[in-house]
């Protein structure tokens, strides 16, 4: 598993810390910014950042609560869901856009990268679907974007090649919700850049690994959809 450096990304709003992993070997390789779900940059986050950079790709993670007090979530805390919500109440989302389009621009920026693209998880979907559709990436992997639903609006505005995951039984965005979804970011089914995939029994943040959370079928299938959609968008080689 490859091992990340400590980092930091110059905003508007002064710097932020952040996860960078540089794959060995000559660039320029491709770059992707990876958003994090509600609960941070986790141990979950940094693991699938290491995936992602094995498979060749510069991987920075913004640390998106890293002006926050009282901002790290334990995960053996039976209440930790209630926390990490109650962090997220507090993230300025706007900011967070923010941080992120400064994120894809300081790995953009780096002479050993070259495109970059997004991936984001949960909290991170969604956000990294706002960030889409204010800059200019290279592609876009949103893991059940928690507030797609509400962005849809947006959906013209997100021009690279997508790839979306939801799951059936997801309490969070219910089927309805997913559907809306679909159509606009496919603009009803006419956008072959678009892939949407909708994964049967998970809930959601099914390809996190807490026993609360983890659906095993789903997590690998999507995780092969998600590397086979890479390679053909973003490829590495």
């Amino acid at each position: 598993m490859s091992a990340p450096a400590a980092h930091t990304v110059a905003t508007r709003d002064g710097e932020l810390p952040a996860h960078l992993w540089l794959p060995a070997g000559d660039g320029p390789r491709p770059g992707l910014v990876v958003v994090q779900e509600i609960f941070g940059v986790s141990d979950y986050i940094t693991a699938r950042c290491a995936d992602l950079a094995d498979l060749g790709y510069a991987v920075l993670a913004p640390e998106l609560y890293g002006r926050l007090e009282d901002a790290e979530v334990d995960e053996s805390d039976p209440d930790f869901l209630q926390h990490a919500m109650a962090i997220a109440g507090r993230l300025d989302w706007d900011l967070a856009v923010q941080d992120t389009l400064a994120a894809a621009a300081d790995l953009s920026a780096r002479p050993e990268v070259g495109q970059v693209g997004l991936v984001g998880f949960c909290f991170g979907g969604g956000l990294a679907f706002q960030v889409a559709a204010q800059g200019d990436p290279a592609a876009l992997v949103s893991y059940y974007g928690s507030a797609l639903p509400q962005l849809t609006g947006m959906a013209a505005q997100v021009t690279c090649p997508q790839l979306h995951h939801f799951g059936t039984a997801d309490t969070f965005i219910p089927m309805d919700q997913v559907e809306q979804v679909r159509s606009a970011v496919t603009a009803d089914g006419t956008r072959p850049d678009v892939e949407f995939e909708v994964h049967d029994g998970a809930g959601h943040a099914f390809d996190n690994p807490h026993p609360m959370f983890h659906h095993a079928g789903a997590s690998a299938a999507a995780w092969a959809q998600t590397t086979d959609f890479l390679a053909r968008v973003l490829p590495t080689a």
